[in-house]
């Protein structure tokens, strides 16, 4: 069986900005394989994705398992196959700081903030090569560039392996073009299920720093990589797009 539509991954797709984007690219046309650990959540998100009357698939796995990954990806590609879009956005927090983290946590949060989207773009970037034609949009962070500010829910460990995606980004665009473009995106504060406790306790001091004046919502993220996965002609590669409402402007 062979999708007659294009074809996108999502991980990270149970909630928040994956669940949005997963439904975003629905609305475009593809038909969309969600990735994530939290089965419950994961089959709701793929009932809203079928319900724009595309083809959804769920993934359970685990993006830091590497052979889980690649098994993963071979059973996408037999059952529809191609991969036009990979979209790496399953992430952790991690609120401990230096001197209270673990090495296990620390291995942990590269495992699935790093690794899992480097297990990905292993798992798919031959087919798109083959095809000829693909794109790859990652999921950072604006403490990529800024390290955690006082509002930030996770603290250096996340900065860093965020941090490590920009060059996992830039690297990539370049290896792989000239038929792949791979561009990553750097949300700053947005509502999720994450950050909705954090930011009721500092709303106010957070309003103040953002120009916009208003929180971003998982949509505000998923509609700019819908954009970066189907903008026709497309010049853009190895790029960063902070969405964040000018709060880091630069």
């Amino acid at each position: 069986m062979t999708a007659e539509r294009p074809v996108a991954i999502v991980t990270g797709a149970a909630r928040g900005i994956g669940r949005a984007t997963a439904v975003a690219l629905g609305r475009k046309g593809f038909a969309v394989a969600l990735v994530d650990r939290l089965e419950p959540e994961l089959r709701a998100a793929t009932a809203a994705v079928e319900a724009l009357g595309v083809e959804a698939r769920p993934l359970t796995g685990d993006v830091a398992d590497f052979a889980g990954t690649q098994a993963l990806g071979r059973q996408l590609l037999e059952t529809w196959g191609r991969v036009d879009v990979l979209v790496n956005n399953a992430g952790v927090s991690q609120p401990k700081g230096l001197l209270e983290i673990t090495e296990a946590e620390w291995d942990q949060t590269l495992a699935i903030n790093l690794k899992g989207m480097f297990n990905w773009c292993k798992a798919v970037a031959p087919a798109m090569l083959r095809q000829r034609a693909g794109r790859i949009v990652n999921i950072s962070s604006v403490s990529a560039h800024t390290g955690a500010g006082f509002s930030a829910v996770s603290k250096f460990a996340y900065c860093a392996a965020k941090a490590g995606v920009l060059g996992l980004t830039r690297g990539l665009a370049k290896e792989l073009a000239p038929h792949v473009t791979v561009n990553a995106i750097c949300p700053g504060m947005i509502l999720t299920d994450l950050t909705t406790h954090m930011v009721a306790a500092n709303t106010e001091s957070i309003l103040r720093s953002i120009p916009l004046q208003r929180l971003g919502t998982p949509e505000d993220v998923a509609e700019v990589v819908a954009f970066l996965a189907t903008v026709t002609p497309n010049f853009i590669t190895g790029e960063v797009v902070d969405v964040d409402g000018g709060q880091w402007v630069n």
